[in-house]
This record gives structure tokens, sequence and C-alpha cells, in this order.
């Protein structure tokens, strides 16, 4: 299983996610991405030639070095600086506080095990006018697709990664103080349990304001 989980899961995750869909839609989002970046689970650098030259730097932080590999191959083809952090991103990241423009995650948060935690650190590292770009997967509103969510997610994690299909995304996101300002949610074509997917923007809210959660 570990050779499983260092050799061949990330070549199979870079494959998957090379699909139309992920990349149409990191093509709409990933552009609003502005000066320092921090982007969580950078994985094997499928968002890297979408960020404009807007961005200054990306600090990607993946535990993986085999799909850190891939990335640093593809940011080898780009005019773009990329800083790499090898660690789980529900450590405390060596960067200060509000110093980060722009946040991003893609696929990510369903495989962090405390999503919670990896997102207070976000909030963190973010400055007040700041942004997280988020696109995940998640729990769907169909309490049948939902169903076999639950069912299906204790299998699915042991064979990728440990994503978990049930993650209910946007009040993970406003469980950590950020508020979501721009939010679409829909099924993307495949399998439903595994293609209800979360996209929008947060930020922190303005002084006096709280978020849903």
């Amino acid at each position: 299983m570990a050779f499983y989980a260092r050799y061949v899961l990330p070549r199979i995750i870079d494959v998957v996610m090379r699909n139309p869909e992920s990349t149409r839609l990191r093509s709409s989002w990933i552009p609003r991405a502005t000066g320092n970046v921090l982007e969580v689970g950078i994985g094997s650098g499928l968002n890297l030639p979408f960020y404009s030259s807007e961005v200054r730097c990306v600090f990607g932080v993946d535990p993986s070095l085999e799909l850190q590999s891939m990335a640093r191959k593809r940011a080898a083809a780009l005019a773009i600086r990329v800083e790499y952090l090898s660690h789980s991103a529900e450590e405390p990241l060596p960067l200060d506080d509000r110093s980060i423009d722009t946040v991003v995650t893609t696929w990510t948060l369903c495989s962090i095990p405390n999503a919670r935690r990896a997102l207070e650190q976000m909030a963190r590292v973010l400055k007040p006018g700041g942004r997280l770009i988020f696109i995940e997967h998640g729990l769907a509103p169909d309490r049948s697709v939902a169903g076999w969510q639950n069912r299906i997610t204790p299998i699915w994690r042991r064979i990728g990664g440990g994503c978990h299909l049930n993650k209910k995304i946007d009040e993970l996101i406003e469980g950590a103080g950020l508020q979501i300002r721009e939010f679409k949610a829909s099924y993307l074509p495949g399998p439903r349990p595994m293609s209800y997917t979360y996209e929008g923007i947060a930020s922190h809210a303005p002084r006096g304001e709280t978020s849903r959660v």
C-alpha cells in the first residue's frame, strides 16, 4: 500500500485531474488570483499554467514529493516563481500572519483529515483584503446521492489518498471564520457521488460581520 500511495496514486491523480471539466473550472477561477499566492495541495502543478502575470509568487503546499516533482517540471516551462512547502496543510504554515493575497485550494480539502485546522491556517495568513479561491467536491444536497457518498467514503478514502466524498465544503470554510462572497455548486459530468462540486471565493468578514455558520 505504501508503494501504491507514493508512486502509483500520484500518477493516477495527475491523469484524472486533467479532464476537460476540471480544466474548464481552473481556467475560469485561477486567473483571478493576484499577488503572493498560497496554493494548498499544489499536487502536480495543474493550476500553474492558469496563473496570470498579476501573481508574484506561488507558495505550493503538498506532502507528496512525487507530486511535487511533477509540479517542478511544469513550473520549469513557465515564467512563474514557485516555492514548495513539503508538509501537511494542517501544520502551522511557515508564513507570516496576513502575508498572502490569494489562497487557492482545488480538489484538496476532501483529502485533508482535519480540513478545519488547515482552513484556519489559510485564514491566518490571508490578508484582510485577500481572497480564498476554492474548487472542491463534496457532500451533495440530494439525500439519495449523499447516502451513497456516506456509504462509499470509507472504501473510497483508502484507494483515493484519503479523499472523503461527503464533506460540506461551504460549512468548513465559514467555520474557519471566512465569509463566502461568490458561490456556485453543481454536479459535473460523471458519477454523482463523486462529482458534486463547490466553486467560489471567500474572504475575511468585515469587522462586525459574521459568517453563516
